[in-house]
């Protein structure tokens, strides 16, 4: 049901109860009226003819019939006057007043009092008063009537005003419609004109905070949905970009270990054998002394190299013993730092890229421990299952919370998108005591052949 329904309703309910209460008081007012004319009446008659009984009546019945009618229709009062045999001698001639017209059973049984017939004895018979009350309901019933009229006039007044008032209250209501609409198909850009009334100024300067509010959040919406575009394309560019890397850094390694390595050997046995065939020649034994030096050198170097860029340990046999040689590494170059590496059983293939991921992670959060966190104890655990966790705690100086999101810790983002390119998580959290317990998850579920 509509407002403007409603309010119609409303009115012409307002109406129609004023009217019944109208009416009813005019039905108890002319109820009175009927009971207090037709007592007057038949009163005043009954005094009146109780006194011009008594003066005529040396006269006789003949006399009182004479005076009865020339005395005609009294208002209100049935006069009958009868003999002593109860033969009826006289009785009043219809009233003239709104002849040929009564009022409605139901109104007068309504309206009209219930009084009983007065006697008044005379020598020789007597005289009947009975109320007629049929002039005074009528004359009820005629202003009931014009009461009616009156309030149907009044109530079509009143629906018609019901119906001005209700297009005047809703035409407000009706903008406010059309701009939800408008708003509902999309355009947030919808704004109110001023309504008319207070609240109507009200209604629409709250309706366009809103609509702005909308808009905003709605270009906000965008916003960070084109961001997450944009930040998925360079995260898929920065994990293809790795990929590519570490191809690249493993074909580099393999060329070093397989070409380069070779020849740097041959080039140091060569030199050797010159060595020993220079003999007395002091220069060409230094000479040849001075290339098998440097050849070693350059050989240390390239195996030094060659784990930096891709552990050939990790393609030949695995993440476990990749991650094994790493820890023997940093034994080896840092010796006051305890190491400790657990790890439980894992898959016995993994998909390049997942160990790739998870060595990466390992190495690039133990060389943050051993750089940074001047720890005493670092602990590497490989932990399998339906995801891969690897867990490396310090007890170092930690990393305050503040200072993890701040710019230039590009080692801890570059964990971490590793980690969600997999579709895992990388998580830190301060150790009691001192440190940093650092935990990647990368899901194995879809990365095990």
């Amino acid at each position: 049901m509509s407002l403007r329904l409603r309010i119609q309703l409303v009115l012409t309910a307002l109406t129609l109860g004023f009217a019944a209460l109208l009416l009813v008081l005019q039905v108890q007012d002319t109820r009175r009226s009927v009971h207090e004319e037709i007592e007057t009446s038949t009163r005043v008659t009954g005094q009146l003819l109780g006194r011009v009984g008594w003066v005529y009546e040396q006269a006789g019945l003949p006399g009182m019939l004479g005076f009865l009618e020339r005395l005609g229709r009294v208002r209100a009062t049935e006069i009958e006057l009868r003999d002593a045999g109860g033969t009826q001698l006289y009785s009043s001639p219809p009233s003239p007043y709104k002849a040929g017209r009564d009022a409605p059973q139901w109104f007068a049984r309504l309206v009209a009092p219930n009084i009983e017939p007065t006697a008044i004895a005379l020598a020789g018979g007597r005289l009947l008063l009975r109320a007629d009350a049929s002039r005074a309901t009528l004359d009820g019933w005629d202003d009931l009537l014009r009461m009616l009229a009156f309030v149907a006039a009044g109530l079509a007044l009143a629906n018609v005003l019901a119906v001005w008032i209700a297009l005047r209250i809703t035409r407000p209501l009706q903008t406010v419609m059309d701009g939800l609409r408008e708003m509902e198909r999309g355009d947030y850009r919808t704004r109110l004109p001023a309504l008319p009334g207070r609240e109507g100024v009200l209604m629409s300067h709250a309706f366009n905070a809103m609509a702005q509010a909308v808009e905003d959040n709605e270009a906000q919406r965008l916003a960070a949905a084109e961001a997450r575009a944009r930040l998925e394309e360079n995260r898929a560019l920065a994990t293809t970009t790795d990929r590519r890397i570490e191809q690249e850094r493993a074909a580099i390694a393999r060329e070093l270990h397989d070409e380069l390595g070779q020849q740097i050997t041959a080039v140091r046995s060569l030199a050797t054998v010159l060595e020993r065939r220079a003999g007395a020649d002091a220069d060409s034994a230094q000479a040849a002394r001075l290339i098998v030096d440097t050849a070693a050198q350059m050989y240390t170097s390239v195996h030094e190299m060659i784990p930096r860029l891709r552990p050939l340990a990790l393609d030949r046999f695995g993440l476990r013993d990749a991650l094994g040689d790493l820890i023997d590494d940093l034994r080896i170059a840092h010796p006051d730092i305890e190491f400790s590496f657990e790890t439980d059983a894992l898959p016995d293939y993994m998909v390049p890229a997942v160990a790739t991921a998870a060595y990466r992670i390992a190495q690039e959060a133990l060389a943050n421990a051993v750089t940074h966190a001047r720890a005493r104890h670092i602990a590497l655990a490989l932990r399998g299952g339906a995801e891969l966790r690897i867990d490396v705690n310090d007890d170092g100086v930690g990393l305050d919370a503040a200072a993890r999101h701040k710019p230039g810790h590009w080692g801890l983002i570059g964990m971490r998108e590793r980690a969600e390119a997999l579709g895992g998580a990388l998580l830190l959290a301060s150790i009691d005591g001192g440190g940093l317990a650092l935990s990647a998850r990368l899901p194995l579920a879809n990365a095990v052949v």
